[in-house]
């Protein structure tokens, strides 16, 4: 028998706690619906085999036209009173020896790699629950608001997707009782089934639920900066605060390290506070041979003080020569202490001209950077 994965995505619920008056999954996010973020990172997972959605009645018809807009092949299903309902809606459509994830419309910012992760924990252990370590204390209470007792240890904050193997999870739901219901597919098996094993899950893997959610959502500026150093014989090659050995460096009033201005600029161009000359002209003395990574804490700070924080910086090194690849991954480490930041929010890339331009014919190196700031 040939099994599939299917991923059934729930968007059936009312959203009243989001306040919109229509289906939180259809607020405008700059340009894009969370329905259609949700959407297009499972349609990007070729593992993904069918993709089921449940949905109220009087969202089938915009919910089908947004995923032909995306040209994704998706099967509705509407859904019921519950989540619970709902889902067992769409599992009666899964063959039985199907991979199944169960994934929250409302977390739209799912990633592929979780969702592969997710996919092959079911195929190593059975069950797969996208879950983070909690880092807040969690505290039982009596129901009347006095705390029982508290604890961190072995405490999860729960996500989606949640995957099992169909014939299981079908198992745990002919098993509810009348009256019962389940905030997730996770306690359910837990409870009739077994215990699902834990996939490490993200702290962007947000669900969207109350309008401060969705406030966070919007507000995401992004900004663009590049940079232009020729080579100088004598000076030493800096970039990202790293050392590079070469027979020449870049020539500029400070170190000239070309990566970490891009990024200045970059940040300073996404928040509206013009660019790195305009903060540290070349004409102050102060600036003469000084670290561009000291510059770079000035700009953290400015970007903090307006109210921004990096969501996340790209850049594309290019150069004909020094060959950097085996740099990078320092480079990554330093500049991701410096931003404050995870070095998985830092991406570079290097690249050649050709032999083509100023960079092309060896005579120094370009930077183009691209960041994306949440203002606060």
């Amino acid at each position: 028998m040939i099994t599939r994965t299917v991923a059934i995505i729930t968007c059936a619920g009312s959203g009243t706690r989001a306040g919109f008056g229509y289906n939180k999954l259809l607020k405008d996010l700059g340009g894009i619906t969370p329905f259609e973020k949700c959407i297009k990172a499972f349609a990007e997972v070729k593992e993904i085999d069918r993709i089921l959605i449940t949905c109220q009645e009087c969202d089938l018809e915009i919910f089908k036209q947004k995923c032909i807009g995306l040209s994704v092949d998706a099967d509705f299903v509407i859904g019921g009173s519950t989540r619970t309902e709902s889902v067992g809606n769409a599992l009666a459509l899964v063959g039985d020896g199907d991979t199944v994830l169960i994934h929250d419309g409302a977390r739209c910012f799912v990633t592929p790699k979780i969702i592969i992760d997710c996919i092959n924990s079911v195929a190593s252990f059975g069950t797969g629950i996208v879950a983070l370590p909690t880092t807040d204390t969690v505290a039982e209470t009596d129901g009347e608001g006095n705390i029982l007792s508290t604890s961190r240890k072995n405490k999860y904050s729960v996500q989606t997707p949640q995957g099992f193997i169909a014939s299981e999870l079908k198992k745990a739901y002919s098993m509810i009782k009348e009256g019962e219901e389940f905030t997730d597919e996770s306690g359910l098996y837990a409870k009739y089934v077994g215990s699902p094993k834990i996939v490490e899950g993200s702290p962007l893997n947000k669900k969207l639920t109350i309008p401060e959610d969705f406030c966070i959502a919007e507000n995401i500026y992004v900004g663009t900066g590049f940079d232009l150093h020729v080579f100088e014989v004598g000076r030493k090659l800096i970039l990202g605060g790293i050392e590079i050995p070469h027979d020449k460096g870049l020539l500029g009033h400070s170190d000239a390290d070309v990566l970490t201005h891009a990024i200045m600029d970059s940040m300073l161009s996404g928040a509206s506070l013009g660019d790195i000359g305009r903060h540290f002209p070349d004409t102050d003395p102060k600036y003469k041979g000084i670290s561009s990574m000291k510059l770079l804490e000035e700009v953290v700070i400015l970007l903090k003080k307006s109210g921004y924080r990096l969501k996340n910086v790209s850049s594309v090194i290019m150069a004909q020569k020094p060959k950097l690849a085996k740099f990078v991954d320092n480079i990554r480490d330093n500049l991701a202490n410096a931003l404050g930041v995870e070095k998985s929010c830092v991406g570079i890339t290097c690249t050649t001209l050709e032999g083509i331009g100023t960079v092309g014919r060896e005579e120094g190196i370009a930077v183009q950077t691209y960041c994306a700031l949440i203002k606060e």
